[in-house]
C-alpha cells in the first residue's frame, strides 16, 4: 500500500461513492475493501458494531448507516476516497450531498432481492448529477442469492445498459469464483475470505455462457467509441485485444449510460475485482473536465479546469461536528490547491475565512496534510460560517459553483427542554445539528412558543433527539409527530389591491400596490415578477414589497401553513412623496398577498408518500387491507422472488406514523417497509374540516 503523504497524480484518484438500498451491504462491502487495501486488518461486522464508517453510536446499535463517512485508501497506485452513504430515506440527504462531489459510484444490490425501491431512488440521484456507475451484485454466494435473476431486476427497473464484466463460477454456497470475460480467465479461491484468487482455466461447462455475456459487453461497449467500433467491424470480437476492450468499456461507463456489473461477497477476495474494476472503469477527476460557475459580482459564467496551476476553487458539501476537533467542513477541490494556514473566500456569503488544519479522514480518524489539490476530497478544521452547499475560492479569483438543493422536511415534532437548565443547552445543539443537516430545520411557534423541529421522517427525527442526549447531554420532552402541511391557490389572474396607509399629523406611511396571484408549477415555489411601467413603484421599493409578500406567504389563510407554488406579479401602485417609505410598501405587500391567496381559491394540501411494502405472499391481502384504510392507493404489484411480493402504493403522510410497528405485528415481523415523499396533493375536505377545528383551538 503506497504511503499516505505520497501526492498522487490527478489520473490515478478515484473519488467514489457506495450507494444502495437499505441493508444491501454498502457498509460491508466498504469494510472488505478496506481490509484488503490494508487499510482494516480485519474486516468489521455491521451486527457487532465494529465497522469503520459507522462510527456514530446510533449506527451500532441500529446496525444502518445515517451519516455518510469518507475513507481515503490505496489500491494498485490508484488513491481511492471511498463515501459509504446511507440506505434509509430518511437520510438521504446524505446520498444527495455526496453524489455532488462525486466522480463515480459503485451500487450494491443485494443478490437475494434484485433491485429493491431505494435502489431506484439513489440510482436516479446518480442520473441527477450524471455519476458514472459500476454495479455490484452482493450476497450472491447466501441461500437465495441469484446473480442472473438480480441482473434482470436491474434490465426491467434501471437500465437495460447493464452488463456483466464477470459471470459467477458455481451458485448460492457452491460459488467459488468468477470468468473475467475480457481477460477471458478464471479467477477462484477455496474460501471466499481467502487471502487471494487463483488464475486459471474457465470451466468448460459454462463456455457457452460466457461467449454469450463476453458478446453482448463487446458489441455494446465498442458502439459507445467510434474508433473501437470501426475497428470492430474490421477485426470482429476475435481480433479485439484485452486493452482495446478495456478501452471501449471504459469509454462506454464514462458515458454515464452503460453500467459494468460484477457480483459475490463484499466480505471477500471478490472485493478486489470490484476495486480492480474502480481504478479501470470509473472516471478520475480528469475525465469529469471542467467545472463551471459564477462570478459572485457580475453573474459571468466562469470555467475551472481540474488543474493544479488553476486559482483554487472547492465545495463544502458536508459539515460535521467532532468531538476532538469541533467543526469540520468536509469539501471537494476542483481546481488550484489548499494549503494549511491560508485564508479562503467564503465565495456563497462574501466572508473571507481562515483554513486551520486539512485533515484527510478515515471515516472518524484524521490524518493532518499540509496541502490538497485538484480532484481532492478533505476536511478543514475551523471555518465558522460556512454551510452545506457554500463555494470556496480563491480570495482573487472568487466563483460560485452550483449547490445542493435540500427537500422540504415533511415530519414535525414539538419539543421542549425537561429542566430550565437543559434549555440554553439544547438551542446550541439544536443550532450545531442543523448546521451538519440541512434536512433539519427548527421553528418557533409565534402564538404558542413551543419549539417545532422538522425533518425527514420519524426515525430521523428520533435519531436527532437521541443525539442532543448523546453528544450534548439535554434532556428533551418531545411530542407526536405532526404533518408538514402547506397552502396554495388553484385560481389564475386574480388582481388585489394592498394600501397600507397611515397619516396623523407629521410624517405618515404610504404603500400602495396592485398584484396579481396564479398558482405557480407544483414543486416550483415562490416566483415575483415586477411589470412595473412609469415608475408609479419607484424602485427602492420593489424588493420590500417582495419581501413583504414572502413574509406573509409563512402563514396561509386556511389553517396558518405555509403558502407554496404562487406567481405574483406586482403590476400597479401608487406613492406618496413624503409618506412613502420601504416599511409601508413591505406592509403594503403583505397584505396584497393575504387578500390574494383568499380570492384565488386556497386549498390545503398534504405530503404523499410512495410507500413500497415487501411481504410474503400470504400476507398481501392484510397489507392491502391496511393501505387502503390508509387512504393509500395501489399503484403497482410485483413477484420479487418465489413467494415474496413488493406492493409499490402511494398513501398520505398522516396516515403512515407508526405504520412500520403495525406491519410487523401483523405479519409476525416478516414484511419490511419503506416510504419517501413523492408529492403535495389537496386534502379532501372532510380531512381539512378535521385539520382546521383542530388548529382553531
Amino acid at each position: 500500500m503506497a504511503a499516505a503523504t505520497k501526492k498522487t497524480a490527478m489520473d490515478k484518484i478515484r473519488n467514489m461513492g457506495i450507494i444502495a438500498h437499505i441493508d444491501a451491504g454498502k457498509t460491508t462491502t466498504t469494510e472488505g475493501i478496506l481490509y484488503r487495501t490494508g487499510l482494516k486488518h480485519k474486516i468489521g461486522a455491521v451486527h457487532e458494531g465494529e465497522t469503520t464508517t459507522d462510527f456514530m453510536e446510533q449506527e451500532r446499535e441500529r446496525g444502518i448507516t445515517i451519516a455518510s463517512a469518507a475513507v481515503t485508501t490505496y489500491w494498485k497506485d490508484h488513491q481511492v476516497n471511498i463515501i459509504d452513504t446511507p440506505g434509509h430515506i430518511d437520510f438521504t440527504v446524505e446520498v444527495e450531498r455526496s453524489l455532488r462531489v462525486l466522480d463515480g459510484a459503485c451500487v450494491v444490490f443485494d443478490g437475494k432481492m434484485g433491485v429493491e425501491s431505494q435502489s431506484e431512488t439513489v440510482w436516479r440521484q446518480a442520473d441527477k448529477y450524471k455519476v458514472p456507475r459500476i454495479c455490484f451484485i452482493n450476497k450472491i454466494n447466501q441461500t437465495g442469492g441469484d446473480f442472473y435473476k438480480s441482473l434482470d431486476t436491474i434490465h426491467a427497473r434501471l437500465s437495460k445498459r447493464a452488463f456483466p464484466i464477470h459471470l459467477p463460477i458455481g451458485f448460492e454456497q457452491s460459488i467459488n469464483g468468477i470468468v473475467d470475460l475480457i481477460a477471458m480467465k478464471a479467477y477462484t479461491y477455496k474460501d471466499f475470505t481467502d487471502h487471494e484468487l487463483v488464475e486459471g482455466e474457465i470451466p468448460e461447462d459454462m463456455m457457452d455462457q460466457v461467449k454469450k455475456y463476453r458478446s453482448l459487453l463487446i458489441e455494446n461497449a465498442v458502439a459507445e467509441d467510434e474508433a473501437m467500433l470501426e475497428k470492430y467491424f474490421e477485426v470482429g470480437e476475435e481480433g479485439l485485444t484485452v486493452e482495446d476492450i478495456n478501452h471501449a468499456v471504459r469509454t462506454a461507463v464514462l458515458t454515464g449510460a452503460f453500467y459494468a456489473v460484477t457480483g459475490g461477497d463484499g466480505r471477500g477476495v471478490i472485493v478486489e475485482k470490484v476495486l480492480d474494476a474502480v481504478n479501470d472503469f470509473l472516471p478520475s477527476p480528469l475525465d469529469r473536465g471542467s467545472t463551471w460557475g459564477t462570478h459572485p459580482k457580475t453573474g459571468d459564467k466562469v470555467e475551472r479546469k481540474p488543474a493544479e496551476d488553476q486559482p483554487f476553487s472547492g465545495l463544502a458539501f458536508k459539515i460535521a461536528t467532532d468531538p476532538f476537533v469541533g467543526k469540520l467542513a468536509y469539501f471537494r477541490v476542483y481546481s488550484g490547491t489548499l494549503a494549511s494556514g491560508s485564508y479562503v473566500l467564503n465565495s456563497s456569503t462574501g466572508e473571507k475565512e481562515r483554513v486551520g488544519r486539512i485533515v484527510r479522514m478515515q471515516a472518524d480518524k484524521r490524518e493532518d496534510v499540509t496541502e490538497v489539490g485538484a480532484g481532492d476530497i478533505a476536511a478543514i478544521v475551523g471555518l465558522k460560517g460556512t454551510t452545506t452547499g457554500n463555494t470556496l475560492s480563491d480570495l482573487t479569483n472568487p466563483i460560485v459553483l452550483e449547490s445542493i438543493t435540500f427537500p422540504e422536511p415533511p415530519v414535525s415534532i414539538a419539543i421542549e427542554p425537561k429542566t430550565k437548565a437543559d434549555q440554553e443547552k439544547m438551542s446550541i445543539a439544536m443550532q450545531r445539528l442543523a448546521e451538519e443537516d440541512p434536512t433539519f430545520r427548527i421553528n418557533v411557534d409565534d402564538e404558542t412558543g413551543q419549539t417545532i423541529i422538522s425533518g425527514m421522517g420519524e426515525l430521523h427525527l428520533e435519531i436527532i433527539v437521541d443525539r442532543m442526549k448523546r453528544e450534548f447531554s439535554v434532556e428533551a420532552n418531545v411530542g407526536q409527530p405532526q404533518v408538514a402541511y402547506r397552502e396554495t391557490i388553484r385560481k389564475e389572474g386574480v388582481e388585489v389591491q394592498g394600501k397600507f396607509v397611515r397619516q396623523s399629523g407629521g410624517r405618515g406611511q404610504y404603500g400602495d400596490v396592485w398584484i396579481r396571484v396564479s398558482p405557480n408549477e407544483e414543486g416550483e415555489g415562490f416566483k415575483f415578477v415586477n411589470s412595473i411601467k412609469g415608475g408609479v413603484v419607484p424602485t427602492e421599493y420593489i424588493k420590500p414589497v417582495e419581501q413583504g409578500i414572502k413574509e406573509a406567504m409563512a402563514n396561509g389563510v386556511i389553517a396558518g401553513y405555509p403558502v407554496v407554488d404562487v406567481v405574483a406579479e406586482l403590476y400597479d401602485g401608487s406613492y406618496h412623496d413624503v409618506d412613502s417609505n420601504e416599511m409601508a410598501f413591505k406592509i403594503a405587500g403583505s397584505l396584497a398577498l393575504q387578500e390574494g391567496v383568499k380570492k384565488a381559491g386556497p386549498v390545503l394540501l398534504e405530503p404523499v408518500m410512495k410507500v413500497v411494502v415487501v411481504t410474503p405472499e400470504e400476507f398481501m391481502g392484510e397489507v392491502i387491507g391496511a393501505l387502503n384504510s390508509k387512504r393509500g392507493r395501489i399503484e403497482t404489484m410485483e413477484d420479487l422472488s418465489a413467494g415474496i411480493k413488493e406492493i409499490t402504493s402511494f398513501v398520505p403522510l398522516g396516515e403512515m406514523f407508526g405504520y412500520t410497528t403495525d406491519l410487523r405485528s401483523s405479519t409476525q415481523g416478516r414484511a419490511s417497509s419503506s416510504m419517501e415523499l413523492d408529492h403535495y396533493a389537496d386534502v379532501p375536505n372532510h380531512v381539512a374540516e378535521a385539520i382546521i377545528a383542530k388548529n382553531a383551538k
